[in-house]
């Protein structure tokens, strides 16, 4: 792992692109608290600044992008909290249907969605459903999400193929878990970024990201710019990745 320190500015000319990301949006509530805010304003900064990255993600050709939305564990957070980021997940829906319709983006949901409302829920199938003929970057927004029940999930989605005498023990291996998670069929994210400085993973693709390489940045989110980006690109060009092997 790399702790970022901007000193200069970056450029991406001629570097090996990972093929897919993976960002943990950390640090809305402390960015807020610095400015004597409430933390509702640290979420639609951070909110304003997804919209920015996931363009340039898009601009760059980064071809799969998987940003960390609200996790498993966020439910846990004061009422009000959760209320206010509701409000920013629908608007933002509500954007891409609107204002977005020529847009080149896929977007999907990965995580159990039917913990939200029914109104965002039909937002996002809307979304997904307007968007699943496009052909540019795949954007994975992680809602109600946690890397273990997404393996909760894929054991009983296995399971209960071999009660029903579709598969055999025997026949389970790395391949068919991975089929069963919400990112099947994608590649496994070659670069995840975490802003914040916090050194965890927070239960984020722990299946996917057995392999991945690692940057934590000592910012908070709503601060990450295009030249943190562009940092965080060439650190993972630098890196010699050998998959367990010489």
């Amino acid at each position: 792992m790399a702790i970022f320190k901007k000193k200069k500015e970056y450029t991406i000319d001629d570097i090996i692109l990972p093929e897919h990301i993976g960002i943990i949006m950390d640090g809305n509530g402390r960015w807020a608290k610095k400015r004597g805010l409430p933390r509702s304003a640290g979420h639609s900064a951070g909110a304003n600044n997804f919209r920015k990255i996931i363009r340039y993600c898009s601009d760059i050709g980064i071809k799969y992008l998987t940003m960390y939305a609200f996790s498993t564990e966020n439910w846990k957070r004061p009422k009000d909290e959760v209320n206010s980021l509701m409000k920013l997940f629908k608007q933002y829906l509500e954007e891409a249907l609107r204002d977005f319709k020529d847009d080149t983006i896929v977007l999907k949901f990965i995580g159990d969605t039917t913990a939200f409302s029914d109104d965002i829920q039909a937002l996002m199938k809307d979304a997904v459903e307007g968007s699943k003929d496009r052909d540019g970057m795949v954007l994975n927004l992680a809602m109600n999400y946690g890397g273990r029940s997404e393996l909760v999930m894929a054991a009983k989605n296995i399971a209960n193929k071999v009660k029903r005498g579709e598969i055999l023990p025997e026949d389970i291996d790395e391949k068919m878990i991975s089929d069963n998670i919400y990112t099947a069929g994608q590649p496994d994210p070659d670069l995840i970024i975490r802003p914040s400085g916090e050194y965890r993973t927070s239960n984020f693709l722990l299946w996917q990201s057995a392999y991945s390489e690692y940057v934590i940045m000592d910012k908070l989110w709503p601060d990450f710019d295009f030249n943190d980006m562009n940092y965080a690109l060439i650190e993972y060009a630098k890196r010699n990745r050998r998959f367990g092997g010489v």
